[in-house]
């Protein structure tokens, strides 16, 4: 038989990389992404790219409007600010977009289940990322727990396990492993304020972080940024 997963895939750096750990571990790839109102649609096309690259069998995109409630830098009328390079880390910025972690962990549960598909894998990060509280292995933990009890398939028996291969690796070790199991980085998008021409800023914590990261690993960034 073979091995299903479900990959959550943003575009960016992080849940590429995760899908092609995923790949390299033999399991069959069914993606999922999400159109939910945030600021560009530069990093759906890469998640498009990044699911044909590695061949995955059904990719969704899913509509929700998490604009709806805003609070956020990526889905409300709030400047999406340059990084606090001293302080990354330290707070809660404005970018965080609340519950949506939790928010596509249960559409992910929800197609797992009518996939018959016991493995979910998200690439959050524990390390080299901007503090948000759903990132965080506690809080995966407590998701797997509460997914277990939720599905008929957990309560059948048949549990399901949260897979986050580069929670606790830092950004520039994500990059080595990537380029090992052949991700194409220049096909991938992580910047929160990108112009026109999806050229990323450069200056926002999720640019920062990846710069940081390609420096740290001795490779030069493929994609294009406007400074």
């Amino acid at each position: 038989m073979t091995k299903k997963a479900i990959i959550l895939l943003s575009g960016g750096l992080d849940s590429a990389t995760c899908l092609a750990y995923a790949k390299n571990k033999g399991f069959d790839l069914y993606a999922l992404s999400f159109d939910y109102g945030q600021r560009h649609k530069f990093e759906l096309e890469s998640a498009k790219n990044v699911a044909e690259c590695f061949n995955v069998i059904e990719h969704k995109i899913i509509n929700i409007d998490l604009r709806t409630f805003g609070a956020s830098a990526l889905t409300d009328d709030i400047e999406v600010p340059d990084a606090d390079k001293e302080n990354m880390g330290k707070d809660i910025p404005v970018t965080y977009v609340p519950a949506r972690n939790t928010i596509f962990l249960s559409y992910a549960l929800a197609y797992a289940e009518v996939r018959n598909c016991f493995n979910i894998f998200i690439g959050v990060n524990n390390v080299d990322y901007s503090g948000y509280p759903d990132c965080r292995p506690e809080y995966i933990e407590a998701y797997k727990k509460m997914a277990n009890l939720a599905t008929k398939s957990g309560i059948e028996g048949k549990k399901l396990s949260i897979h986050t291969p580069l929670l606790n690796l830092n950004k520039s070790e994500i990059i080595k492993l990537g380029i090992n199991l052949g991700v194409d980085y220049s096909i991938t998008h992580t910047c929160y304020n990108p112009n026109e021409q999806g050229n990323s800023c450069g200056k926002c914590e999720s640019c920062v972080y990846r710069l940081k990261g390609f420096k740290e690993a001795g490779i030069k960034d493929p994609v294009k940024y406007s400074f």
